[in-house]
């Protein structure tokens, strides 16, 4: 993992508990420095939840404002479907992962 990913996972758990607080997940996906791109993938009880537009907004807004080197971000939000089980340390979401590659929804 990037030294970027690194950090947007940690701020992720920092500024971001009410993902985890609500049964929802998270990854970095993608975390190019040189490209300025992340890509976050939320999960869990984030599929068809009626404010997960409004916290894809928030993540992207502040990643841009609190990381220079971050220029674009996509946050895949899933609507329905199978989500992974699997979580990793601090309720990070481990086997999310889709097919599907919109900017915003699968």
């Amino acid at each position: 993992m990037s030294d970027l990913a690194e950090r947007v996972e940690t701020w992720m758990v920092g500024q971001m508990p009410i993902i985890q607080m609500h049964g929802g997940t998270s990854v970095v996906r993608e975390a190019d420095a040189e490209e300025g791109v992340v890509v976050v993938e939320l999960g869990g009880t984030c599929s068809g939840c009626g404010i997960s537009d409004i916290t894809a907004q928030n993540i992207k807004r502040d990643l841009i404002m609190d990381f220079d080197e971050v220029d674009e971000v996509h946050v895949k939000v899933p609507d329905t479907g199978e989500m992974g089980s699997s979580t990793v340390e601090g309720g990070r979401g481990g086997d999310l992962q889709y097919s599907t590659e919109s900017s915003d929804h699968f």
